[in-house]
């Protein structure tokens, strides 16, 4: 969800790691790269210390779409670290729990109670629609490992009459046909987690779960409604055909697996918030849209790159001896 801290960048001497053979399919990322861009590493940064430590850029997408594509270098990184950092720590239920906690309207009150009836009836028909064709999503493979598509319906958008209706509309977002495809395995961030663990690794995280929440649960009402409405009416462009989203998911992977970081497309894994913006919208919406904008670029870029930075430069200054590896989002900066 988060990039990496432009204070870092400013306040730690960071190497660009050259260059490695990747160990894909080639060309199965059908790279088109500039000659200088073809010199870039695959999101890997040295800090320049003895042990060195580094920075990891991740991105969230199953990682066996991606893995394949990660240079040796990244990974023999990874490996020879004494500790991994991650945004947070991914596996610990507390965090889990804490997660859908902050996702949860006050005691008492339901979806039904605070959402405008038109918009309510609006997103139930589509969840409804969801359920309806998420068993013709479902790929043999998700069969294969067990998974049915009521079970996973259930684990996504279970309970979403007591979310938070911007919670609602992120789980919105997330329900389309590609993204229920790549359900059943790790994104990379967890991949990673998991296997830190395996290998016995000392782990920790930067940020508290409260600190991830809160910013979005700082939105006001207006603006929450303006967010779902405009992911609602998205989606049912998508549902008649009337739409084309500009930048998907494969786009997205293909730009990391290619090592691009100068496309545009990797702000759209920034963090999970869709981007309302755009020349269609009448004058006021607009205004909203870039209110929304501009406050979520201040509390989940700049506030907490600043914040995660100062932490990152402590545990550095307090563990000289130690190598760490931070795994943290690749899509802002």
């Amino acid at each position: 969800m988060s990039p990496w801290s432009w204070f870092l960048l400013q306040t730690l001497c960071l190497l660009p790691t050259g260059a490695a053979r990747r160990r894909g399919a080639p060309g199965a990322a059908n790279c088109e790269l500039k000659p200088q861009q073809s010199e870039l590493n695959s999101f890997l940064w040295t800090i320049k210390r003895d042990p060195p430590s580094y920075f990891f850029g991740t991105i969230h997408v199953p990682y066996t779409r991606v893995w394949d594509f990660i240079p040796d270098n990244s990974k023999e990184a990874f490996l020879q670290s004494n500790i991994v950092y991650f945004e947070l720590d991914l596996t610990d239920p507390y965090t889990i729990s804490a997660l859908t906690s902050c996702q949860m309207l006050p005691q008492g009150k339901n979806l039904q109670d605070v959402l405008p009836r038109d918009i309510y009836c609006r997103l139930k028909r589509h969840l409804e629609y969801v359920k309806l064709m998420m068993p013709l999503w479902m790929t043999p493979d998700q069969r294969g490992k067990g998974l049915y598509a009521d079970y996973l319906f259930n684990a996504i958008a279970g309970n979403w009459e007591r979310k938070r209706p911007v919670w609602v509309m992120l789980m919105v977002n997330s329900l389309t046909e590609v993204d229920i495809k790549s359900r059943g395995v790790p994104v990379l961030d967890l991949f990673l987690a998991q296997e830190a663990e395996r290998l016995r690794k000392q782990t920790g995280a930067v940020e508290k779960v409260e600190e991830q929440c809160h910013p979005l649960n700082g939105l006001n009402f207006s603006q929450v409604i303006f967010a779902l409405n405009q992911t609602l009416l998205q989606q049912e462009s998508l549902r008649a055909g009337s739409l084309q989203i500009p930048y998907t998911t494969e786009d997205l992977i293909k730009h990391y697996n290619c090592g691009d970081l100068s496309s545009i497309i990797l702000s759209h894994d920034s963090s999970q918030v869709p981007n309302f913006i755009n020349a269609t919208l009448p004058p006021q919406e607009r205004i909203t849209a870039q209110e929304i904008d501009s406050y979520l670029r201040r509390e989940l870029i700049y506030k907490r790159n600043e914040r995660i930075g100062k932490r990152v430069k402590a545990l550095l200054e307090e563990f000289p001896d130690k190598g760490f590896f931070f795994a943290f989002g690749a899509a802002s900066q």
